[in-house]
């Protein structure tokens, strides 16, 4: 365990490198024929995984229609992200994560977005057009939503390495993207704090 010291400086400067290339990063686009509604978002049938719980271990498809399951990535820190494209919470919270997967790595860390009941050509028109977004998408017609009781977006887990659900956040502010940066600067190895932030080829 790093010093408290050391994980004190690790969390600004995480915090402050990922909300730098948040602001860096090029606008987030929705697919212009998105028409979804929140409501698609608020189907749900259990009560919601929580922090210390094991959570469902099913995701659904990439986009290359390979299953992608969290015990995939056991010994990495996982972030599963529920979003859509007419949420704008979410337009800004995806470019934060992308800026998170590019600097620390995929061998650390994999943030998986999760697009919650829209068209799959509102889906699709979103993936082409924001190309620079480092982010493992799946479009979900609201199975795994169901098994994370989601009721809104966006909603995100943090899932720790040895695959159990660590932070839950609902929403999207300032606030949220501080705490979620300290939150993640605690879970990550001191010697993936102490790398420069990567830069995405």
């Amino acid at each position: 365990m790093a010093p408290k010291r050391f994980r004190s400086k690790a969390r600004t400067l995480l915090s402050g490198w990922l909300i730098a290339a948040c602001a860096l990063t090029a606008p987030v686009f929705a697919a212009e024929s998105a028409v979804a509604t929140p409501a698609a978002a608020r189907a749900s049938t259990s009560s919601q995984p929580r922090p210390g719980e094991t959570p469902p271990d099913f995701l659904g498809l990439d986009l290359a229609g390979k299953p992608v399951k969290v015990s995939d990535h056991r010994g990495k820190l996982v972030v599963v992200s529920f979003w859509a494209s007419w949420c704008a919470p979410c337009l800004r919270e995806l470019p934060l994560l992308s800026a998170l997967q590019t600097g620390v790595g995929r061998e650390h860390l994999q943030v998986i977005a999760i697009n919650l009941n829209e068209p799959r050509r509102d889906f699709d028109e979103f993936v082409r057009r924001n190309p620079e977004l480092d982010l493992t998408y799946i479009r979900d017609p609201g199975t795994a939503a169901r098994y994370y009781a989601v009721k809104a977006v966006p909603n995100l887990f943090v899932i720790d390495q040895k695959g159990v659900i660590a932070k839950v956040h609902s929403g999207y502010s300032a606030k949220m993207v501080k705490q979620f940066a300290k939150e993640v600067a605690d879970l990550l190895p001191p010697e993936v704090l102490r790398q420069p932030a990567r830069k995405r080829d």
